[in-house]
């Protein structure tokens, strides 16, 4: 400014003075009056010229000026492009916290003072089974209809956290929320959810486990503890004492068989993986469960008074299998005690094995009740029993078959079950490939020798 107004007096009495000088002063004031009507024409011009370059959005080309709107011009691009820096900067900043806010885990959703939808990430579209675009600006309580929630969003302060059902595609899908809200900005609320459906079904199992191990081992001692009672209380002859001592050990050895078990599933869960190593022979282990299960149908058909089960064991063919002994003996004799004890009498149990060039599997078949659908997807639970009754009659801890999935599992296999009411059940031990050997390699031969 200070700039415009010298250059004016500069040339006014560069103008006025010869004037002056030469004619007299009312030429001099009429010229310098003259100029000064066309120097504000031409400044009020370079004004427009200016705000219309200040209007457009190309401030950052040079304009064609020289002087002071030059200077003015140039220090406007400069702040501009400082504005410009700053606004791309804030932009980045937004884009990348809202990228780590979709990828997190858990459900985010932005609500406005009126608790409309402003934003929230695909996990929590997925929790509420939300669209992102078309339910923007919708009320939540509109979209999540499950009275527990209407209920916590009703409150005046949230503290702490509630369970609700989130969106489940179907009902043996069913998923558990924990979500809270939280109040920010001026009257805004953030509504985080987390998919907790699985901590609730361990929670569940939890529960159940100790329910179970507590029912198991109280039966037992229940048992146990009015044969002492009797024994101490009533007197008895030599033959009626053997015989409640007989009864005793039987209730014992059920314990004991609970407990290992127990122990055996723990240690399959927290031990690392079988190293591979080790070869089994495939013959001598099947030949270990044909001798337990030989003996299994006899003790039964003594207890139940009735025929022997009909074992038909397929020729085994002479392969090893890299794992553990001891776990795969308790898989495939889990499966086939087990086919014995659900099969009633004179049933069959059939034992086959079968090839291709991705896996080897082991199938065991029975001849027994069956398994309804719905059961099937809950069979390797801990204590789970189709039929309660019968598997206490049988003697089975509840426990076979979780210990041979989690078998399988660390042998890098699986535990396929295929069962129809009225049809019988089969259970398959499927092992990759890389699993098994036709022959001991020369490392092999060095470490058992």
């Amino acid at each position: 400014m200070f700039y415009v107004v010298f250059e004016l007096l500069f040339w006014l009495v560069v103008v006025a003075l010869p004037v002056w000088i030469w004619l007299d002063a009312v030429a001099a004031l009429l010229a310098a009056s003259t100029y000064l009507i066309l120097h504000i024409l031409i400044q009020d011009w370079k004004f427009a010229r200016f705000q219309k370059w200040l209007n457009s959005t190309l401030l950052q080309a040079n304009p064609p000026w020289s002087g002071a709107w030059l200077d003015v011009a140039a220090r406007i691009q400069r702040q501009q492009l400082l504005a410009d820096n700053s606004t791309k900067l804030h932009e980045r900043r937004l884009q990348d916290f809202l990228l780590a806010i979709q990828a997190s885990p858990n459900g985010v959703i932005l609500l406005d003072g009126e608790a409309r939808i402003d934003w929230c990430n695909d996990t929590a579209a997925s929790h509420f089974g939300l669209d992102v675009k078309k339910d923007r600006l919708q009320h939540i309580v509109h979209l999540v209809r499950d009275p527990l929630f209407t209920r916590y969003f009703a409150q005046d302060n949230h503290p702490s956290e509630v369970l609700i059902d989130g969106r489940s595609t179907s009902v043996s899908s069913l998923r558990k929320l924990s979500v809270q809200l939280h109040k920010y900005g001026e009257g805004r609320l953030l509504l985080l959810s987390r998919d907790v459906t699985e901590v609730v079904k361990a929670e569940a199992m939890r529960r159940d486990f100790v329910a179970n191990v507590s029912h198991e081992i109280r039966t037992p001692l229940t048992v146990l503890s009015g044969f002492v009672e009797t024994l101490q209380s009533v007197p008895l002859d030599a033959h009626e004492t053997q015989k409640y001592l007989q009864l005793m050990a039987i209730q014992s050895d059920r314990m004991q068989s609970l407990v290992a078990d127990l122990l055996t599933l723990s240690q399959l869960e927290v031990s690392q993986s079988p190293n591979g190593q080790d070869l089994i022979s495939l013959p001598e282990l099947v030949s270990q469960v044909t001798s337990e299960a030989n003996a299994l149908t006899s003790l039964l058909a003594d207890q139940l008074s009735g025929q022997k089960h009909e074992l038909i064991f397929a020729q085994v063919p002479q392969l090893f299998v890299m794992g553990s002994r001891t776990e795969l003996f308790s898989a495939l004799s889990n499966l086939v005690s087990n086919a014995i004890r659900y099969t009633p009498s004179g049933g069959l149990v059939h034992l086959t094995f079968s090839q291709t060039e991705d896996q080897f599997t082991i199938s065991v078949k029975d001849t027994g009740p069956g398994i309804a659908s719905e059961h099937l997807p809950r069979l390797t639970e801990r204590f789970y029993r189709v039929d309660q009754s019968r598997s206490r009659e049988t003697g089975g801890t509840g426990l076979g078959l979780a210990i041979t999935k989690h078998v399988m599992q660390r042998h890098g296999g699986e535990l396929q079950i295929q069962s129809e009411l009225g049809k019988g059940s089969t259970f398959n031990l499927i092992f990759p490939a890389s699993r098994i050997s036709t022959q001991i390699t020369a490392l092999d031969q060095s470490i058992n020798s």
